[in-house]
């Protein structure tokens, strides 16, 4: 019984890395495609190479805080009394998280999987009557409130001083290439911090429950997140790509410089924040500068509402897996 609820467990962390391959690859491209930078497929190759390494080198450093800031998963692995919880926490949680996230995609709505797996984790927690580090959850809310506002931040300050400055030192007959080449690495680096952060979220709780070692579980996120982009990527690219605002290459490039540094000084510091949140909150901020009717505030709605409902929402599926999970394990 053991061995199958482990393997269930593996085989829902990589549904939950597919599932984040498909929403969040808009995050690194989708300005670029929406500025006809680049072709989808195209996107599409890039996010996944990038994407992949980020995982493989930096991937470790949020792991860590989904496996044990959330439930100490190490911590139940470790009691021979209350082991099998660390995993089942691990199995809900996947399948509660990738369900929503997979839902989201169909939708074409870019939500928060961190948002989503935070939520998961607590809710399996709570249906335990597991230990809740609750100061490190607010801290991980508190994050997710500063994501969009600093991005949106970055983005405006980036945009209106290269709208300045980007004229004035790149002569006219190179400015569009080397715009063109911009936007491509930016979207790379975007690529490369979401990896790095967005691993923890699918394979985080496998490491934490001692079911796979921690570089392993980053590799097999990292497989799976690379599966996701391959084969659904392109929906929620449309929505992030044009449905938020239609931007200029120069404000694209802006949007993504501002997101990669935003998430990935959150990565450094372990905190699992949502890539959707930055990116969004980027693009509104380079769309201020040219005036807020450049910006759709009816999908911005849509967004918010989602992001909202995500962990509220992935937390109640949990929590009923988890008591119907319990429930058919104390009956076998």
């Amino acid at each position: 019984m053991d061995a199958i609820l482990v393997g269930v467990t593996v085989l829902m962390a990589v549904g939950m890395g597919w599932s984040i391959g498909a929403n969040d690859a808009a995050n690194s491209m989708g300005t670029a495609v929406g500025a006809r930078v680049l072709t989808l497929r195209q996107a599409i190759v890039l996010i996944s190479v990038f994407g992949f390494i980020g995982a493989a080198l930096q991937g470790s450093y949020v792991s860590k805080t989904v496996g044990k800031g959330i439930v100490d998963l190490t911590a139940l692995a470790a009691d021979p009394a209350r082991g099998g919880q660390g995993t089942r926490i691990a199995l809900v949680a996947t399948f509660a998280s990738c369900l929503w996230v997979a839902l989201a995609t169909y939708w074409k709505m870019p939500i928060s999987t961190s948002h989503s797996v935070v939520g998961a984790v607590a809710g399996a927690g709570l249906a335990l009557h597991c230990d809740i580090h609750w100061r490190v959850l607010r801290g991980i809310f508190v994050c997710w409130l500063a994501t969009p506002v600093g991005a949106a931040l970055l983005g405006y300050v980036m945009y209106a001083v290269l709208r300045w400055l980007y004229p004035r030192l790149v002569p006219e007959r190179y400015a569009r290439r080397t715009l063109t080449l911009l936007i491509i690495a930016s979207g790379c680096y975007v690529a490369y911090s979401w990896g790095a952060n967005d691993v923890a979220n699918a394979t985080g709780v496998l490491q934490g429950a001692g079911i796979l070692p921690g570089y392993t579980s980053v590799i097999l996120g990292g497989a799976a997140i690379v599966l996701g982009i391959m084969t659904w990527g392109y929906k929620v690219i449309e929505t992030i790509g044009s449905g938020i605002a239609h931007l200029l290459p120069l404000m694209a490039f802006a949007a993504q410089l501002a997101s990669a540094v935003n998430v990935h000084l959150y990565t450094l510091m372990g905190v699992p924040v949502s890539t959707s949140h930055s990116i969004v909150g980027a693009i509104f901020g380079v769309g201020l500068v040219q005036g807020v009717r450049m910006v759709n505030v009816k999908i911005l709605r849509e967004i918010a509402f989602c992001w909202l409902a995500t962990p509220v929402i992935a937390g109640v599926l949990s929590f009923a897996c988890c008591k119907a999970v319990t429930w058919v394990a104390t009956t076998l």
